[in-house]
């Protein structure tokens, strides 16, 4: 139920949010590609240690420092157009449901003994209740996943080395000739189960963890004017204050969205590495389990939340960072012009 304060709306376009999604992407694939790769071996293994395939890479034939960085092309291309499809489809998933009301709305201020109390916000983007966070997060993951899913194949073969691609075209081909076009969706029950969720409980933690980090940092004085007077809409806090507590939350959310979901992800490698051995879902999970006990489920856990804590701090900070400069470079000519 709302409040009665009118819906945030965003002025910056969707071709923005495209490219600020996109460019969030390929800075944290780019930067974080070894963790990806070493996860994606870890997880094809049975339960080997990171410094038994640390040391299985750098003992290879013609290994470099570079080798760490093996399947980055496709990483990057994938993680930027996901990440350009994902907050573009997110924050219309946003909008539109901050303006119908479909689900709660969430408003600042915050009553504090009796008393509105001005709260300073870290985020440009539309504040939604619980549910609609989890829902729009799900779904606009869920989506994106399904359109790049050729992809999210060819890079995880390219960071194994169960296969010795030497191109994305050749790839592409081997998986065509070997398994049809169903092969370029290999594991997209399981990366969906695990996406959707994820993305959903992100989404849900993350802008939980901003509202109330938001809190701690703001106090009565804190209004530029009158420490009495509270607004309808939360105001922007210091660059250096919202960075903090945008990045902050979001490691924490990552953390704790991926602990959970990581089982999805095992069965997900294993399905897009060995098809024919892991079917499915179900079949592939059950399969893990009995030929190697439940710990199979959490191989890679702590590169996953390492690499994703930081891939999504930093992608969802860069956005937001880019998205509020949006902002405030639409809103000073316009505000100019009303003067």
């Amino acid at each position: 139920m709302s409040n009665g304060a009118p819906p945030q709306k965003s002025k910056s376009s969707a071709s923005f949010h495209f490219l600020a999604g996109a460019s969030s992407g390929v800075l944290s694939a780019v930067l974080l590609q070894p963790a990806d790769l070493l996860k994606t071996r870890i997880q094809q293994s049975n339960h080997r240690s990171l410094l038994a395939t640390i040391r299985s890479i750098s003992s290879s034939p013609n290994t470099t420092f570079l080798s760490f960085w093996r399947g980055t092309l496709p990483s990057a291309l994938r993680t930027g157009l996901g990440s350009a499809l994902y907050f573009t489809s997110l924050n219309a998933l946003r909008q539109h449901v901050a303006r119908s009301n479909l689900l709660s709305s969430l408003t600042v201020p915050i009553l504090q003994n009796g008393s509105a109390r001005t709260i300073y916000s870290s985020s440009s983007l539309p504040k939604l209740g619980n549910l609609a966070n989890l829902t729009t997060g799900a779904i606009a993951r869920a989506s994106a996943g399904f359109v790049l899913m050729p992809m999210t194949v060819i890079k995880v073969r390219y960071e194994s080395d169960l296969y010795a691609y030497r191109s994305i075209a050749s790839a592409g081909r081997d998986i065509y000739l070997t398994a049809g076009l169903r092969g370029f969706f290999a594991g997209f029950g399981a990366t969906a189960i695990r996406d959707a969720p994820y993305a959903g409980l992100y989404v849900l933690f993350y802008e939980q963890l901003k509202k109330r980090l938001s809190v701690f940092s703001s106090s009565p004085s804190s209004h530029p004017l009158n420490p009495s007077i509270a607004t309808s809409q939360p105001l922007q806090m210091k660059v250096s204050t919202s960075t903090t507590i945008n990045f902050a939350s979001g490691v924490l959310a990552a953390g704790a969205a991926t602990a959970i979901t990581n089982p999805f992800d095992a069965v997900k490698t294993r399905i897009q590495l060995q098809p024919g051995r892991y079917r499915n879902l179900v079949q592939g999970g059950g399969r893990m389990v009995r030929e190697e006990g439940w710990r199979c489920l959490f191989d890679g856990l702590g590169l996953r939340m390492g690499r994703k804590a930081m891939s999504s701090a930093l992608a969802w900070t860069v956005y937001e960072e880019l998205i509020r400069r949006a902002e405030s470079a639409w809103k000073t000519p316009v505000e100019s012009n009303v003067l």
